[in-house]
């Protein structure tokens, strides 16, 4: 069962969030490491402004599951990027949220708990559609899950996969407007 989050509890993830950047912005403060300072002020400026733009995505449920999911997934860790965020079209949410809340899990149960496993989406609005590129680095344990569920999942919309070995996958797909 999907866990609903409440006000409060999204508020007080995304507290807890702020005060680990500010601990590590005092931390170096303190050690006198100023150039790591302004590093660390300038990744969070450019994550806020992604998640400014994934926010104003009309895909509601996908900016959702996003937007939670280093929360509640400790298997790897997801970051995203939204190219062009004028040019934004409506696709079915609810196909693109499911979907990936499938590749989700799959990931998880494919990778090895506990690495450095990373997942990195960017989404690039285009006149007629939406097109994603996901990009997982890490450590692949089952290739073959992964496999069977590309091979059954992606008919829904245009995919391709660009890499895959044991330590990464580049897949790109495509969601027409509607």
């Amino acid at each position: 069962m999907e866990k609903q989050w409440g006000i409060i509890e999204v508020l007080r993830h995304s507290r807890h969030d702020w005060m680990n950047k500010l601990q590590l912005i005092k931390g170096n403060i303190d050690l006198n490491r100023i150039d790591r300072v302004k590093t660390v002020i300038d990744e969070i400026i450019i994550e806020a402004q992604n998640e400014t733009n994934l926010s104003n995505l009309p895909i509601k449920g996908f900016v959702s599951l996003l937007l939670k999911t280093n929360w509640e997934n400790p298997t790897f860790e997801l970051e995203y990027e939204v190219l062009n965020c004028k040019e934004a079209v409506m696709v079915d949410d609810e196909v693109l949220t499911n979907w990936t809340k499938q590749f989700f899990s799959c990931l998880n149960k494919a990778i090895e708990p506990f690495q450095e496993n990373h997942l990195s989406i960017t989404i690039e609005p285009q006149s007629n559609g939406l097109r994603f590129f996901f990009d997982f680095s890490g450590i692949i344990m089952n290739r073959e899950l992964i496999e069977k569920f590309l091979a059954e999942q992606t008919a829904q919309f245009e995919s391709a996969v660009k890499e895959f070995s044991d330590n990464e996958l580049t897949l790109e797909i495509y969601l027409p407007a509607v």
